[in-house]
């Protein structure tokens, strides 16, 4: 896998070894970024089971000023660790090696904001319903903050949850990207300094497979 476009065009990633992988496709990383980009430039973005980090590293290298990235896999996180520091962005990238329920508490005990979140959890599980219905508590978005979820096409998944109202969705065979708003005035948060240039690990692992 590579970075499609953007100012690490073509730079390779690293992915985490063994079968239990799953990188979001080309196709549809393509199609989020085309959505996306006008929010992009100077974006804090949010990579929740991020994997290998190839939605987040893809954000940053179009524009966006931070990406944090949570993943509770070890592989996957050394991984991602991997390609931070050898993209040449430790300084805006932050990786949290923790479950992502455990993360987004973190986050949010610390007045954390990100007008950007995706989410891929495992398809074999229901953690975008589980997810989405923690991030519509608004406590880590802003009105007008994006909140895109990844999900196999038959799941079914709520139009709206808390302050999160789904506005669009895109179907790729299997794979279904379901895009939510925080519904509003646009607000923003006050600035923050970059991520800072360390590996945080809070909480306990629980089961979930990794995404690239």
């Amino acid at each position: 896998m590579h970075v499609i476009a953007g100012a690490l065009k073509g730079r390779r990633l690293v992915l985490p070894r063994g079968h239990r992988t799953r990188p979001t496709a080309d196709q549809v990383r393509i199609a989020l970024m085309d959505t996306l980009m006008p929010m992009l430039p100077g974006a804090r973005v949010l990579d929740l089971f991020a994997g290998a980090g190839g939605v987040g590293l893809e954000a940053l290298s179009r524009g966006a000023g931070t990406t944090t990235f949570i993943e509770r896999d070890p592989q996957a996180a050394t991984a991602l660790q991997q390609n931070i520091n050898a993209l040449g962005v430790r300084a805006r990238a932050r990786l949290v090696r923790a479950d992502v329920a455990c993360g987004l508490e973190r986050l949010a005990s610390a007045n954390e904001h990100f007008e950007i979140v995706f989410l891929d959890p495992p398809y074999e599980s229901d953690l975008v319903n589980a997810t989405l219905a923690r991030l519509g508590a608004g406590t880590i978005t802003l009105a007008g903050s994006m909140v895109i979820a990844q999900h196999f096409t038959k799941q079914e998944v709520r139009d709206a949850v808390g302050v999160l109202e789904r506005s669009r969705t895109r179907r790729f065979g299997e794979t279904t990207l379901s895009y939510y708003q925080h519904r509003g005035e646009r607000s923003a948060a006050p600035p923050r300094d970059p991520p800072p240039d360390r590996s945080e690990k809070d909480c306990e692992p629980s089961d979930s497979s990794p995404r690239a």
